[in-house]
Order: structure tokens, then C-alpha cells, then sequence
């Protein structure tokens, strides 16, 4: 028998054959034949399919393209014909929504983004060390070695705002250098002699808001200068107008303007979990995921990365991270129920590791969101287990994480509270997880699965996987077919609405 790279081999061969994934609307096979729905007969590829080696003939039979593969081959072929189906039609539904959020203010969000994601690994790597060393000053283990863990995990957030400023020219257009020498400003002590407005300021103020804030202001001056400069002049006048320009204005009104907004966030997260923490942490965990689908969410890296830098840690992402859980536990409930979808099994179960360290597009995009109402009840369990983290943090246990990036399991060496890395806050981010996965389950289990669905592998649907007998399948969400004898035909029929 030829092994299963074969025949997923053999399956990807086919499907551009026939047309791709848009042009399939049902599958289904008999004893020997794959009996496939077309939109458009005329996008098929006879002559090469007939020329496959492993096709031993092709009909056409009314409603049904048929191709013969033999006994055997045929029953496993169709799974990964189908799994390959609908990873292309989630990653069609993820490209669409990456072209829905082609506005400006998204694109903006997405520069943002890309202004701090590349800092996320320094975040990570100093984050596990800072809790490593506050691990062990709890335990008052090795004392002569945690100022040098606590000088290595703070460096780079001492200068964060420096490669803000780098990545933010480098990302509009900038000379990175200079936006690096502007946000510098921000970090350097020097300023604490500045006086401005009968105010004094103070290292840091305005922090990595305040250096995105400079940098863009420095490309703005750069790029006026590189228009109006002489090529003969432009290596002295242009870099010195930059700092210089960009560099007043940022002691005189940036520091200030960012530095109320950065202590207005820090306080305002406070103020909200500490008297409403229940009731934020189950909107904030049951909107994340939406948020995440539009795009939206890239505004709370800044947000982020601001708690880091003021209280060492954020509280709002131990929240956000709820969403994946209760992902999780959707694709958990549906892989229980849709016993004879084998194609959404397999997808699930090469999809739900990373999913429980806290990647999630992959059960999103292959398994929740075509088949929509799932998408939903996921929602449902990010929100209760983002209730449980807010109502403990109410109770004055806070959980924050000292980096963004990971979530799920990945997340607990990132960890941290009022009082470090401790099993309180341990067991209260663990027992939010356990609270996602099992409202996440519950929900998709009990309403997540439409009628259709069910249905459409009921009756004379197979058995178990790997079977050899006729089934009828589901092409996407709601797209239900004939069961197929091997003297039948598969018509497909209209989708109902959607569950």
C-alpha cells in the first residue's frame, strides 16, 4: 500500500487539476471513484488528469466529475483531498479579511505593529530571566549571581525607546539612526536638568509612546529637509536639522503630552481590573478574537509594552490570552461531535498543540471560522475564563506577564504579579485556562454544532476513519451531499442557512 505521503501527494495533484478549491463543492467517493461537485466543468484539466499515473479513468455522470483511483486508494485519498480543501478555503477567508482591513487606520495599526514586533523576542528573553531572578531572590538562592540576571533583564527595557526609534524611522521611511538619536533623548539622564513650563523632567518620561511619537516627528523633518537641501549640504544639514528640530520639540511638548498618557493607561488598567475586573476581563477576553479578525488588536501593543516598561508587567494580556483558550476548547468540542468529518479531525488534531501554546490562526482559520458558529462559541469560553482571571485580580491577586508574544501554556514562564513569579499567580492564570477550555467545550458542544452539520453525517455518513465504505461529506460548513452508492450519484444540494 503506498504510504500517506503518497496519497496526500497524489491529493494535491488533483485539486489544481479540477479547477482548485473554489471550483469544488462537494466530495464524496464510492468503492473506486472520488465523485466530485464542480461550479465550472470548463476549468478542468482532462487530458492531464487522464494522463495522472495514478488516475485509472475519468467520467462525467451528470451532476458528478468522477475519477477513478481503484478500491483502496480511493478511500484514502478523499480525506486529504478534503483537508487540503478546506485549509485552502480558510486561508481564502483569511485573506479576505486581511483585504476587508485595507483601511488607513488599520494599515496604520499594522505599521505600529511592525514598529514593536520585532522587539517581542528582547521581551521574551528578558521576561523569562527577570522571573528566573525573582525566583530565586524569593528563595534567597545564589545572591551573588542575581545582580547579574537583574542587569541583563533590565538593559533593554533601561533603552527600550532607543530601538523604537529605530524601528519607527526604519518603518516610515526614515534614516533609523536618527530615529534611534531622537528617542534617545527620552532615556538619557541629562534631562532631569531640563526645565520646562515651571515642570521638571524626568529619564524616561513619556517612554516608548513618546520615542514612537519623536521618530515619527524626526522622518516628518528628515524627509522636509532631503526635499529643500542642497545634495552639497545635505550630509551636514540634514541630520542636524533632524535631531535638532525633532529633539526640541520632544523636551518641550512630547516628553509631556506622552509621559500623561503613558502614567493615564497605567492607571486607568489598574482603576478597571481592580473594581470591575470580572466584568472587564469577560469583555475584554470574549472580544479578542473578533478583535483579532479586524485587525484592531495591534493597538494594544503599545498599550502593552507601556505596562511592561511602567509596572514591569502588562495585566491585560493574561486576560487577552483567555481567547485562546476558549478556542481551543471549541476545536476540542467539535472534534468530539463531528465524529465522521475526518478532514476537520485531522486539521484539528495537527492544529491543537499549537493552539495550546497559544497560536491559534491555524484552528481560526481552518476549523472555527468556516464553520462559523463555532467562532463563536469560542468567544464565549475567552470570555468566562477572562472573567475568572479579572474577578482574582479584583480579589487583589494580579496576574500580569513581563512580555507579549506567547499565551497558553507558553505564557507561564512570563509571568508575574504584585509580588513576582508566584503559585498564587500561577494557579489562578492555570485555573483561567481550565475555566476557557471547559465554557469554550461546553458552548460549542451544546450550541456551536447547527443541524446541518450533524445531519450531513448521520445517515448513511461512514463509520469511523480510514473506512472503506460510501460517505457523504461536508465541503465547508453547511454544504451537505447525497450519501454515494457505488450506483449512485452525488447531487449536491443547496447550503442551508448557516448554523
Amino acid at each position: 500500500m503506498p504510504p500517506l505521503d503518497t496519497h496526500r501527494e497524489l491529493a494535491g495533484d488533483l485539486l489544481p487539476l479540477v479547477g482548485g478549491a473554489a471550483n469544488v463543492t462537494s466530495v464524496a467517493h464510492c468503492m473506486t471513484r472520488l465523485r466530485l461537485g464542480l461550479n465550472d466543468r470548463t476549468l478542468v484539466q482532462d487530458e492531464a488528469l487522464a494522463a495522472h499515473p495514478a488516475v485509472l479513468g475519468v467520467v462525467e455522470d451528470g451532476a458528478t466529475y468522477q475519477i477513478v483511483l481503484g478500491p483502496g486508494t480511493v478511500a484514502r485519498v478523499t480525506p486529504e483531498f478534503e483537508a487540503l480543501l478546506l485549509q485552502a478555503r480558510g486561508a481564502a477567508i483569511k485573506d479576505a479579511q486581511k483585504s476587508r482591513n485595507a483601511t488607513p487606520g488599520k494599515l496604520l495599526l499594522r505599521r505600529v505593529a511592525n514598529i514593536f514586533v520585532p522587539l517581542i523576542p528582547a521581551l521574551i528573553g528578558c521576561g523569562i530571566i527577570a522571573g528566573i531572578n525573582g525566583l530565586l531572590l524569593n528563595l534567597h538562592w545564589l545572591p551573588a549571581l542575581t545582580p547579574a540576571l537583574a542587569a541583563i533583564a533590565s538593559g533593554f527595557m533601561a533603552l527600550i525607546a532607543v530601538f523604537v526609534g529605530i524601528n519607527t524611522a526604519k518603518e516610515f521611511g526614515g534614516t533609523p539612526v536618527l530615529g534611534g538619536a531622537v528617542a534617545a533623548i527620552i532615556v538619557f539622564a541629562g534631562v532631569a536638568e531640563v526645565e520646562a513650563f515651571g515642570r521638571e523632567l524626568a529619564p524616561g518620561q513619556g517612554g516608548v509612546l513618546g520615542a514612537l511619537a519623536a521618530a515619527a516627528l524626526a522622518v516628518l523633518v528628515e524627509k522636509w529637509c532631503r526635499r529643500r537641501v542642497p545634495e552639497a549640504l545635505d550630509v551636514l544639514v540634514t541630520p542636524t536639522l533632524t535631531v535638532l528640530v525633532a529633539g526640541l520639540v520632544t523636551v518641550y511638548g512630547l516628553m509631556f503630552v506622552a509621559g500623561a498618557v503613558s502614567t493615564a493607561i497605567g492607571v486607568a488598567a489598574d482603576w478597571l481590573l481592580a473594581h470591575a475586573g470580572a466584568v472587564a476581563g469577560f469583555v475584554l477576553g470574549g472580544l479578542f478574537l473578533p478583535l483579532v479578525m479586524l485587525g484592531l488588536h495591534q493597538a494594544l501593543i503599545p498599550i502593552h509594552t507601556t505596562l511592561i516598561e511602567q509596572q514591569g508587567h502588562t495585566v491585560l494580556l493574561p486576560i487577552l490570552a483567555m481567547a485562546g483558550a476558549g478556542q481551543v476548547g471549541a476545536a476540542a468540542a467539535v472534534y468530539v461531535r463531528l465524529r465522521h468529518r475526518t478532514d476537520l479531525r485531522r486539521t484539528i488534531r495537527s492544529a491543537l498543540p499549537a493552539g495550546l501554546l497559544g497560536v491559534g490562526e491555524p484552528l481560526i482559520y481552518g476549523v472555527s471560522l468556516p464553520l462559523g458558529r463555532p467562532f463563536v462559541t469560542a468567544c464565549v469560553g475567552g470570555a468566562f475564563g477572562g472573567g475568572f482571571v479579572g474577578l482574582f485580580t479584583m480579589l487583589g491577586h494580579t496576574v500580569g506577564s513581563t512580555a507579549i508574544g506567547p499565551s497558553g501554556w507558553a505564557l507561564f514562564p512570563l509571568l508575574a504579579g504584585d509580588r513576582g513569579l508566584s503559585l498564587t499567580t500561577v494557579a489562578v492564570y492555570a485555573g483561567g485556562l481550565l475555566t476557557g477550555y471547559a465554557a469554550g467545550f461546553a458552548a460549542t458542544y451544546l450550541f456551536g454544532i447547527g443541524k446541518p452539520l450533524l445531519d450531513a453525517v448521520g445517515p448513511g455518513g461512514q463509520g469511523g476513519e480510514g473506512g472503506t465504505g460510501d460517505k457523504a461529506e461536508l465541503v465547508g460548513p453547511g454544504r451537505p451531499v447525497d450519501p454515494v452508492g457505488p450506483g449512485r450519484t452525488a447531487d449536491p444540494v443547496s447550503p442551508p442557512p448557516a448554523p
